[in-house]
């Protein structure tokens, strides 16, 4: 158990000093010789966790797609209500918070490879797949709870990440502050109208 856990430790710590010269230098720029030197180790040993920089990639991708699933993460003064939970699920989601957990040119760059590489496109798959399945659940209890009306509750979450999707893609191009937030608020209550609740979104 002790040398699986080092081991894991260890492979964490490779990873995200991968991922730390991925997003300071680019993703086709950061290497197993550059990640060892930033850790101050031998080259070796990061071959020896991670046998090539492919293999490395598909460790960051998995550290990324982890990051993600972070956005559930909600305070527990909220657990208790189901329509509070999604709906801060949904400020999570469409806030800053979405940026913070991970760097949008590193994922970005690591998205584009899931078009040559199999492996790669199918961690992002089940990544996306869960991410809409865990918000259909909070929608479902929802729905059971009486606080919104949705029909086909798997539809609603794809497309509120269908929309999530294509405003942060688009979202990464705009610069000037104002204008970000204004069309990030708009996205958002797009989203809650696809929600559907029976009373105020706010309350």
């Amino acid at each position: 158990m002790g040398r699986k856990s080092l081991k894991e430790t260890r492979q964490k710590q490779i990873i995200k000093a991968f991922y730390k010269l991925a997003k300071k230098e680019g993703l086709e720029n950061a290497s197993i010789a550059k990640t060892a030197d930033l850790l101050k180790i031998n080259p070796s040993l990061v071959i020896h966790y991670f046998k090539t920089k492919e293999h490395l990639v598909y460790g960051l991708v998995e550290y990324i797609l982890d990051r993600y699933l972070l956005i559930f993460d909600v305070p527990e003064v909220v657990q208790g209500n189901s329509k509070k939970k999604l709906l801060a699920v949904i400020d999570n989601i469409f806030s800053h918070k979405w940026n913070t957990l991970f760097d949008d040119s590193v994922s970005y760059s690591c998205y584009a490879l899931a078009f040559r590489d199999k492996t790669i496109k199918k961690k992002y798959k089940m990544l996306l797949d869960t991410l809409r399945k865990n918000l259909e659940a909070l929608i479902i209890e929802c729905k059971e709870n009486g606080y919104l009306e949705v029909s086909n509750t798997a539809a609603v979450a794809d497309l509120v990440f269908i929309l999530v999707d294509g405003a942060y893609y688009y979202l990464s191009l705009v610069s000037d502050k104002n204008e970000y937030e204004k069309k990030l608020t708009t996205y958002k209550k797009r989203a809650i109208g696809l929600l559907n609740f029976t009373g105020s979104a706010a309350s």
